[in-house]
């Protein structure tokens, strides 16, 4: 991933937006970066951009400048970004969700120096916090039902499990920071293997997770049991930035 200025846009305004600049200043990310909330879900963006559209006529920027009425935002989306991020919610209890739409957006935002590089968060961006301990030895059982998120009691849920009950003091450094996405890459793995039968690769610094593979395994998982397993990857930026960041300090 190349390293320069780099324009975050998340799908919240406060979670969403803590826990991205949380990330960036633990790792010491020193690249300029813009962390802007969207403040609406990925499948609004999906109609704006993708309903009677072809996305690849779309400049991501000029398109989310031109549907933005704040003017602060509107100047960040006039500058130039070598990366950019989108960080959002998988929300299938959403009216709007559908496979087909998903997997289109997920399909296309696959790069971030070109379109843009799709981070989905299941079944949405608490699933950071959702660790009652860190390690958390029960973690790759942690799933969210769809009655849960039909519902609205999954944020709930997330409160009462979480280790601190309180969402700023939990993955306070990076010894901790570095445990929860080793366990969300290996329970990435679990849902890879289980519902798509294929293998992820390895190189010679970590795992290499396809984003398409979590989802496919995701919507399966969904469609036979009626939930989803909960997973975090906008922590999979950490590694695609640089894998290095995540490794031991003792056991490199």
């Amino acid at each position: 991933m190349s390293k320069g200025r780099i324009l975050i846009i998340v799908e919240g305004s406060r979670i969403d937006l803590r826990l991205m600049t949380h990330l960036l200043d633990i790792y010491d990310i020193a690249e300029q970066y813009q962390i802007v909330s969207y403040n609406t879900n990925i499948y609004a963006l999906y109609n704006s951009m993708f309903k009677n559209t072809d996305p690849a006529d779309i400049d991501i920027l000029e398109h989310l400048k031109e549907h933005e009425s704040d003017q602060a935002k509107k100047q960040i989306f006039n500058e130039r970004y070598s990366d950019i991020l989108l960080v959002f919610d998988f929300d299938p209890q959403d009216p709007q969700f559908s496979v087909e739409k998903i997997m289109e957006m997920a399909e296309y935002f696959v790069e971030s120096t070109d379109m843009g590089k799709l981070y989905l968060n299941y079944p949405m961006v608490e699933s950071f916090y959702h660790m009652k301990s860190i390690p958390d030895s029960e973690y790759n059982s942690y799933t969210a039902s769809m009655a849960e998120l039909e519902s609205g009691v999954y944020k709930q849920r997330v409160n009462t499990v979480n280790r601190n009950r309180d969402y700023r003091k939990f993955a306070v450094d990076r010894i901790e920071c570095n445990i929860v996405i080793k366990q969300n890459i290996e329970k990435a793995r679990i849902v890879i293997e289980k519902y798509t039968r294929s293998t992820p690769s390895y190189n010679t610094d970590y795992l290499i997770l396809d984003s398409i593979d979590i989802l496919s395994g995701q919507i399966k998982k969904m469609l036979a049991e009626s939930e989803v397993a909960v997973l975090c990857t906008c922590v999979f930026y950490i590694i695609d930035y640089n894998p290095k960041l995540i490794r031991s300090e003792h056991h490199p």
